[in-house]
């Protein structure tokens, strides 16, 4: 008697259990726009987080720590492919959703995935020249990295604010 009852409740937990995967697992097409953006925005976030301490030492706000900029120098150039990556993984266009990237990221997308190529090129320079402890060497590449890669690329593909 209490065999029946168990497996008309492992069906039942199975069943509610399958339910609500699939119901989770059903996004409207605007939800998924979000999670897109939101995975960039995330990306970028950790360009700046690992910017921050090396445009400090740039500045002059920081002591200069040449294995730090390496380590990060290292971390962006890792980073730095995901970014287009996670542009070519769904166009968001159509939604009206806050962003700052601008449409032409798809319509010069093969721009914009040199332009990331670039990143890496000249962040893996930036790691190489720390590696090296050539402070100055170091601060003027930084501040190259800041101007050429970052700035270039928000000034074509990122709305000003």
């Amino acid at each position: 008697m209490t065999r029946p009852i168990f497996a008309a409740a492992l069906v039942l937990l199975g069943i509610v259990l399958t339910t609500g995967a699939i119901a989770q697992s059903t996004r409207t097409p605007e939800q998924l726009a979000q999670g897109a953006i939101n995975t960039r925005k995330s990306v970028v976030r950790l360009f700046a987080f690992n910017m921050a301490p090396i445009n400090a030492m740039a500045r002059g706000n920081r002591e200069f720590d040449a294995a730090l900029v390496e380590r990060n120098a290292r971390r962006i150039a890792a980073l730095a492919p995901m970014l287009p990556e996670t542009f070519a993984a769904m166009d968001t266009r159509e939604f009206n959703l806050e962003t700052e990237a601008l449409p032409v990221v798809w319509d010069e997308f093969d721009e914009f995935q040199q332009r990331a190529n670039n990143l890496i090129q000249g962040v893996t320079e930036l790691a190489e020249v720390a590696a090296a402890g050539n402070q100055m060497e170091t601060i003027r590449t930084a501040g190259a990295i800041g101007r050429t890669y970052c700035g270039g690329c928000h000034e074509m593909f990122r709305e000003q604010n």
